[in-house]
Formats: C-alpha cells, structure tokens, sequence
C-alpha cells in the first residue's frame, strides 16, 4: 500500500511539474507585454510634467494640426541638418 501511494506521489508531482512548465510558457508573451507597460508607467511617473504638457498640447491643438507641425518640423530638421 505505501508503495501504491509513493507511486501516486510521484506521479501526481510528475503532472504538476509539466503543468507548471506550460502554464510558465504560455505566459511567457504576457510578460514581454507586462515589461513594456511597467516601463511606459515608470516614465510616466518620472515625467508627469512632460505627460500633462504633451496632452494639454494635444487637446489644444488637435491631432490634425500637431501633424502637420511635427511634418514641418521634420522637414526642417532635415533642411538644416545638411
């Protein structure tokens, strides 16, 4: 009998073991993601100054008009950086 039970054991830690590994890969891209959204938070927090002037600038002037700034600005850039 306590062979049949060690036997059990040992297959019950056999199962937890590979379901442990794939429950780990599955969640393997979460994680990548989850590391990306810590870091945008931690940025966020280090510059909330910067953040607020950036959505206060995009409230203001809307999104067609700030293209059209940042395509002049690049254009600019790209005439006075030769």
């Amino acid at each position: 009998m306590t062979s049949d039970l060690i036997a059990r054991r040992e297959a019950l830690i056999a199962r937890s073991r590979d379901q442990r590994d794939r429950v780990i890969a599955a969640a393997e891209p979460l994680l990548h993601k989850a590391a990306a959204a810590d870091r945008l938070y931690s940025r966020v927090r280090r510059h909330p100054v910067t953040v607020a002037l950036v959505g206060i600038t995009l409230v203001a002037l809307g999104t067609r008009k700030l293209a059209n700034l940042a395509t002049r600005a690049m254009a600019l850039y790209a005439l006075f950086r030769r």
